[in-house]
């Protein structure tokens, strides 16, 4: 745990501590951020406050009493619910305004790990409770520059397996490959790759690339000919500890698109690049940009070409060790993401437009430095040609 780093950002956010809880590890971002790993079962209720200054205070049950060994600072044992509260109120004793796992209305679900109760119970205690989701996003969403590193190499690598299998399916055209054929063969090649992914690819020709979480099964796999249009959605890693993901889609077409699908293309393109061009120019000026504006420039955009009802889902999330972070997502749908894209910040620009015959992503990776941002990897301008 980075106690000093943990205190300044307290202290910029004029907050007078973190009060972190958990109870059979329902919070795992309490647990990365103090640095602990649970021995055992998590049982019983676990606090830990860290003041804006001063040392940490712990609260364990005394059946498992060494849970916070490994956090600096004292720890006060409880058994019964009187010493419970008491202990509590004793680690927020003069503390007026402090941050939880926890998030008004759930707006960002991310961070709302807090249940109500105990929320309740905390502002018993006469404190006042705000998110800690920009905090987290300090401890969370900062890539350190190994980690960037990482994702770079995986970024290169699925770059590599993704042209592949875009000549795996032109190669096949005649002979027959359907969609299931595609995702074994990018399965085989990520594991060759030293890649590792939880789940995916996305491969869905037609109508089952106008629904965003279609994943192919025997059961529903489709082939892939002559005519057809495809979405190939691929996410992974490197094998090894630390690693960060890196998250594209890109599209195709076996033979000539139709104008309809060129020009479907091309609103969603261009709404990508709106999106990216709004960090792009906010991070340069060193001007404040948050997640829903991000939203807003891709957004707009596809609205004023009068699809906006078939864009269904928010603009990006945020990129970590799991392929949808903790960090600012561009969204100002499915919720209205107030979080600063902070520097060291990683995530997806993907916006979509979703039809009953196809649909149309364009996902790209996005890193916020300090001075520059800029996409990750290669990025689709035309639609991929499938062709034998």
């Amino acid at each position: 745990m980075d106690l000093k780093r943990i205190q300044e950002s307290l202290k910029r956010e004029k907050l007078d501590g973190w009060l972190f809880f958990d109870h059979h590890v329902r919070d795992a971002l309490a647990y990365r951020v103090l640095g602990v790993t649970p021995a055992g079962h998590v049982s019983r209720r676990w606090y830990y406050f860290i003041p804006v200054e001063g040392e940490p205070m712990g609260l364990v049950h005394r059946i498992e009493s060494k849970m916070l060994d490994a956090a600096p600072g004292e720890k006060i044992h409880y058994s019964s619910w009187q010493e419970q509260q008491d202990g509590i109120a004793r680690l927020l004793k003069g503390a007026k305004r402090i941050a939880m796992q926890y998030s008004p209305r759930c707006a960002i679900p991310y961070v709302a790990m807090v249940d109500a109760g105990t929320v309740e119970l905390v502002r018993e205690c006469g404190v006042d409770i705000v998110s800690s989701a920009e905090l987290i996003q300090e401890f969370e969403a900062c890539l350190s520059a190994a980690q960037f590193e990482s994702h770079l190499e995986a970024g290169r690598r699925v770059d590599r397996i993704r042209a592949g299998a875009f000549r795996f399916m032109a190669d096949r055209l005649v002979s027959g490959v359907d969609e299931v054929a595609v995702r074994d063969w990018v399965r085989a090649e990520f594991g060759k790759a030293g890649l590792v992914t939880d789940s995916g690819p996305i491969v869905g020709v037609n109508g089952h690339a106008g629904d965003p979480h279609y994943e192919p099964e025997p059961a529903t796999s489709v082939p892939i000919q002559p005519g057809d249009f495809v979405l190939l959605d691929m996410w992974a890693k490197l094998d090894q500890p630390g690693s960060v993901f890196y998250d594209i889609t890109w599209t195709g077409y076996c033979g000539e698109p139709t104008n309809r699908i060129a020009e479907v293309f091309a609103i969603v393109r261009d709404a990508r690049d709106k999106a990216v061009e709004a960090v792009v120019n906010a991070v340069a000026a060193k001007r404040e940009i948050r997640g829903f504006e991000v939203d807003d420039a891709a957004r707009g955009h596809i609205k004023a070409a009068g699809y906006g009802d078939k864009f269904v889902h928010r603009t990006g999330h945020s990129i970590g060790e799991s392929v949808h972070g903790s960090g600012a997502n561009m969204d100002n749908l499915e919720t209205h993401d107030e979080r600063r894209i902070v520097p060291g910040a990683l995530f997806s620009v993907e916006p979509g437009i979703y039809l009953e015959d196809f649909g149309v992503r364009a996902e790209v990776n996005v890193f916020a430095g300090k001075d520059r941002a800029s996409t990750t990897g290669e990025v689709q301008r035309e639609l991929v040609r499938i062709v034998a």
